[in-house]
């Protein structure tokens, strides 16, 4: 572990919420509580990615996301970070990969909404984020037949394990993923921006959470 770095023990159970957080929200906090209590988890970390590869326009500065989410998101189990930048990676699973090599022992579980289920095969390495991090999926309503009808959900049925045995998710062998359902805030980051710019929202929006590769 590095200096500045989120302090983890070998055994606790971690999860990882990756995002451009541009901004952060309501729903994320909201995901994020579901999460500890769902997964049984002792922290979550918030990972404030640089940018987003499967999005074509950058988002607000580094610096400005992370203070707004550490204002938005105040929590004695919740962890803001910027460890993408600070690690120089730019997918999922170089990250993954560098936080299973500083963190040994600790249990981490990779945290994404439904909606990123249904695209999860464009991912850099999807396959090894699988076979190495058991997956949380939290549902989002309107994100659920997509979702379980994805390549990846489709590949791994076999490792799907019940959402009445969501605790016991970060102790599952790899591949492990767990779908739950859960009311959700009618929110989004993209809604938000433009609101602030003054476009016209219509329809219902809800949050986009996590990111992409």
């Amino acid at each position: 572990m590095r200096q500045g770095w989120p302090v983890a023990r070998s055994g606790q159970r971690i999860g990882l919420l990756g995002g451009s957080f541009d901004p952060a929200h309501a729903g994320h906090a909201h995901l994020t509580r579901q999460a500890l209590m769902r997964f049984g988890l002792d922290q979550v970390w918030w990972l404030v990615s640089p940018g987003n590869p499967l999005k074509q326009h950058g988002p607000a500065p580094l610096s400005q996301r992370v203070e707004q989410a550490r204002a938005l998101m105040q929590h004695p189990r919740v962890r803001i970070t910027a460890l993408e930048a600070q690690m120089q990676t730019r997918f999922t699973a170089q990250t993954l990969r560098g936080l299973i090599a500083c963190y040994p022992g600790v249990r981490f579980v990779w945290l994404m909404g439904a909606d990123n289920l249904a695209q999860f095969d464009q991912w850099q390495d999807w396959r090894w984020i699988m076979d190495h991090v058991p997956i949380g999926v939290l549902a989002r309503p309107g994100d659920r037949i997509s979702a379980r009808l994805s390549k990846a959900a489709r590949i791994y049925q076999s490792a799907r394990i019940p959402a009445s045995a969501s605790h016991g998710l970060p102790y599952k062998d790899v591949p492990a993923w767990c779908f739950v359902n859960m009311p959700m805030m009618r929110l989004s980051s993209s809604a938000i921006r433009a609101r602030a710019s003054g476009a016209e929202v219509t329809g219902s929006v809800l949050p986009a959470v996590v990111k992409g590769g």
